[in-house]
């Protein structure tokens, strides 16, 4: 381990949980995320992946990609109105924090994302993550609004203020409502890509974006 020089010496990285996508892993999404971004990003964050509560129940998209095991996070109908085990998914996540932590954010993706995006309002309403620091920042990678009733008013209540991220996909089939999510938030930074549902490389523009957000985050949490 080097020396990163005196300028840093009191600097340490912003610490990130990583929630991984449905019917995934924490270790594929580390894969993702390592083999898409430049070092020059990641090695400016603490992140930490995790797998999910639930162990996949039905055939994951990432079959015959990734090796298994594959996890999601909670269970949702057709419409994605109605959820199963979502409050015990929520507990979850606050164990890992309490274990792992302390954090400064979260990172998401797809499933992940949608829990990274509602999870701060949830935490301000006092009906999720009431033992744990307050989330700071947020990394939303082919995100979208929760779309169970009784979940939205509560995480969308109030508009989200704290600085944000969020992967827009030109091809996502959920860019439409990680679009509806942008809207519930203030001042978001928003990278564009030409790709689908998927972590994306960086393009230039995009990497001055995320090298700007994290030198932000970064001179916060040093104060």
């Amino acid at each position: 381990m080097g020396s990163e020089g005196d300028a840093n010496t009191n600097q340490r990285k912003p610490r990130f949980l990583c929630l991984h996508g449905f019917r995934t892993s924490g270790a594929i999404l580390k894969k993702q995320v390592f083999d898409k971004w430049p070092s020059q990003v990641v090695e400016k964050l603490d992140l930490v992946f995790v797998d999910a509560p639930s162990p996949c129940q039905g055939k994951s998209d990432v079959e015959g990609i990734f090796d298994p095991p594959y996890y999601e996070w909670f269970q949702f109908n057709k419409e994605f109105t109605e959820y199963e085990n979502f409050d015990e998914c929520l507990a979850y996540i606050e164990e890992c924090m309490i274990k792992h932590g302390p954090f400064d954010g979260l990172l998401g993706f797809s499933q992940g994302a949608i829990l990274s995006g509602a999870l701060p309002g949830l935490q301000d309403k006092g009906v999720a993550l009431t033992k744990v620091l307050k989330i700071k920042y947020v990394i939303i990678i082919g995100g979208a609004k929760v779309q169970n009733k009784s979940v939205a008013e509560k995480a969308y209540s109030s508009a989200l203020t704290l600085p944000s991220v969020h992967f827009l996909g030109e091809q996502d089939y959920l860019k439409k409502y990680g679009i509806e999510l942008l809207e519930s938030c203030v001042d978001p930074v928003v990278i564009h890509h030409p790709k689908g549902h998927t972590i994306p490389r960086f393009d230039e523009k995009g990497l001055e974006s995320m090298l700007s957000f994290i030198e932000k985050v970064q001179s916060e949490i040093s104060k």
